[in-house]
């Protein structure tokens, strides 16, 4: 069934077709059949605020087609990207278990299908079958390592360019066609967001891109990306952190 936004809606998660090994996605028919019994489905168009960091958690939101932006925002109003969300994947899940407010605000970055569930729906749920409690502290815990990661990427690399770097090695790896010795991907978000994943200023990704293509290790046409040389690329992203190493060692 297609949505006014021309997504092709997925009625029900008992028949979905793009069932893969995600929270609330791989359980047993029993469970999948009390999920289905609690969760709503809605179609969101892009720009979409799912909920907003302070907020009260609502419940949770389980993307099942489009892509969500995850960000926080400190007190003088500048914004980070933590996390571009993909379908599968639960949103808000922290929050609504702890009872605590939202960390994060949810957006939507094109029209989205999301599965949403009440808090208290949600709480009756885990309790009723251990087997989406256990997946759902395995979901815990590999959030907590995602954001160390993060805040290693983020607090440990010295430059701008190194964190550019780092950010398209991993697109290239994820996202885009890797075979040697180019990787192609497509590049959906602007020099904006991108400073935003990155902790920068927009004029300072613009400055980097355009000297990535100068010394001929990206080529871009539109919002497709080549990365050319990813050896570059990967001396770039270690670059700093190996002088950091040395500096240490000497101090």
């Amino acid at each position: 069934m297609l949505s006014p936004y021309g997504l092709d809606i997925i009625e029900s998660c008992l028949t979905c077709k793009m069932r893969t090994e995600r929270l609330f996605c791989d359980l047993s028919a029993p469970a999948l059949q009390s999920f289905e019994n609690i969760k709503y489905a809605t179609a969101y168009p892009k720009g979409a605020v799912l909920f907003v960091e302070g907020q009260a958690p609502r419940g949770i939101f389980v993307l099942c087609k489009g892509q969500v932006k995850m960000s926080i925002c400190a007190t003088d109003g500048k914004t980070l990207i933590v996390k571009i969300a993909e379908p599968g994947e639960v949103l808000g899940l922290s929050a609504t278990v702890s009872g605590k407010p939202y960390e994060l605000t949810a957006e939507t970055i094109d029209p989205c299908q999301v599965n949403f569930v009440k808090r208290d729906d949600l709480l009756r749920f885990l309790k009723e079958h251990p087997e989406a409690c256990f997946k759902v502290a395995e979901q815990l815990s590999q959030k907590y390592n995602t954001a160390c990661h993060e805040l290693r990427t983020l607090g440990l690399s010295y430059s701008a360019g190194e964190k550019l770097a780092k950010l398209l090695l991993e697109w290239s790896s994820t996202n885009g066609e890797t075979a040697e010795p180019e990787a192609r991907l497509m590049l959906a978000f602007t020099h904006d967001e991108i400073a935003q994943m990155i902790g920068t200023s927009r004029e300072t990704v613009t400055r980097l891109f355009g000297d990535l293509k100068k010394r001929k290790i990206v080529q871009g046409k539109g919002s497709t990306l080549v990365i050319r040389n990813r050896t570059a690329l990967k001396l770039i992203a270690a670059h700093n952190w190996a002088q950091k190493l040395l500096r240490s060692a000497h101090s």
